[in-house]
Order: C-alpha cells, then sequence, then structure tokens
C-alpha cells in the first residue's frame, strides 16, 4: 500500500476571489503542488516552460484531446486552449504530493468525478450576483457586452455549486482565505492509501 497524494479543486464565476485564495494558500508554505496546466497561448517574457504553464501548439493540444490526455479542457478563447494534463497530475500523485487546482467550475465537476474520494471540490462565490457584478464592474476591465457575457456565465456556473463537497462564500477576503486553509488542511490532513 503506497500513500498518494490529494487533489484539492478551486472554482468559482469569474469575480469570486478563487485566483487570492489559491495564491494565499501557494504562499502558506501548506505540503501543496499547483497543477501546471497546459495552453496554446504565447509564453510570456517572464514564464518557462514546464513551470508556468506547459506550453502546446493547437496541434499538440488537440492530439492531446484525441488522446483522451487532459483531465480537463476548455477553450477560453477562440484558438486559445488550457487544460490539465492526467499523467502529470498522477506523476505528482505518486510522489505523494497533494496537488492543487484553480479551474474553471465543469472542469473541477470532472477532476472530481475521476478521482472521487481522493478530491476535494470546493466552490467560491461571493455573497450574491449583485457583489458579484459590484466587482466586476470595480475591476473596470470589462466592455459592457464582455461583463453581460461574465455575468450570464457566473449565473450559470452558480447552478453547479450543489455538486461540490464544499462552498466558501468571499464576503471577506481574508476570513475566506483562513477558511480555505483549515478546510485544505483538515482535508489533506486525513490519512489515505490507494
Amino acid at each position: 500500500m503506497k500513500n498518494y497524494g490529494k487533489l484539492i479543486i478551486f472554482a468559482a464565476p469569474s469575480g469570486s476571489g478563487k485566483t487570492s485564495i489559491v495564491k494565499f494558500l501557494l504562499a502558506q508554505q501548506l505540503p501543496l503542488k499547483f497543477s501546471i496546466s497546459a495552453t496554446t497561448r504565447p509564453m510570456r517574457a517572464n514564464e518557462k516552460d514546464g513551470v508556468d504553464y506547459f506550453f502546446l501548439t493547437k496541434k499538440q493540444f488537440q492530439e492531446k484531446i484525441a488522446a483522451g490526455a487532459f483531465l480537463e479542457w476548455e477553450e477560453v478563447y477562440s484558438g486559445v486552449y488550457y487544460g490539465s494534463i492526467k499523467s502529470e497530475v498522477d506523476k505528482q500523485l505518486e510522489k505523494g504530493e497533494n496537488v492543487l487546482f484553480d479551474v474553471d467550475v465543469l472542469g473541477a465537476l470532472k477532476i472530481k468525478k475521476l478521482y472521487a474520494e481522493q478530491a476535494l471540490a470546493l466552490f467560491v462565490k461571493a455573497p450574491s450576483v449583485e457583489a458579484l457584478v459590484e466587482r466586476l464592474t470595480n475591476r473596470g476591465t470589462e466592455s459592457e457586452e464582455s461583463l453581460k457575457r461574465r455575468i450570464d456565465k457566473a449565473t450559470y456556473e452558480l447552478s453547479f455549486e450543489p455538486n461540490f463537497d464544499i462552498t466558501i462564500i468571499n464576503n471577506d477576503l481574508e476570513e475566506a482565505q483562513n477558511h480555505a486553509k483549515n478546510i485544505v488542511l483538515n482535508f489533506i490532513s486525513q490519512f489515505s492509501v490507494v
């Protein structure tokens, strides 16, 4: 019997504070390793292949889709794909590492379904749809049209909340971060062998 790592999956509608919570957890010196996603977007000057992302061509990405190599994937923008490579995640788990994901709602549920009790799926949400709209509006990065698209998508994503193990309501970011930390520590402290 070998002790395997666990999967901690964070998902949320845009503007809920999920990425801020994930960054906080990664800065806490917890026994967590971030899941490095694959993408077809161009590498930025400060990024390294295999560290920030696995950078693939569109053709390579589509070949991996056809081969069933992804736990989850999505075409986020036209021709720009992101996904989690199953073999990379399994390597981390076999080393006993706990793998932290920051993915979209449907991707999170796919991963949870594959790994069942070995995975914890956390849904982060704003205290209300109104608060979410206010956060997205205050960012000042959205056009009227893109704001409407994000709000429509967020409303759709909120319908999946009951499928998650735990919901974190992000009314106060510091409280939400500490709540997430306690949940994650409790989950990874539970003994697990496969």
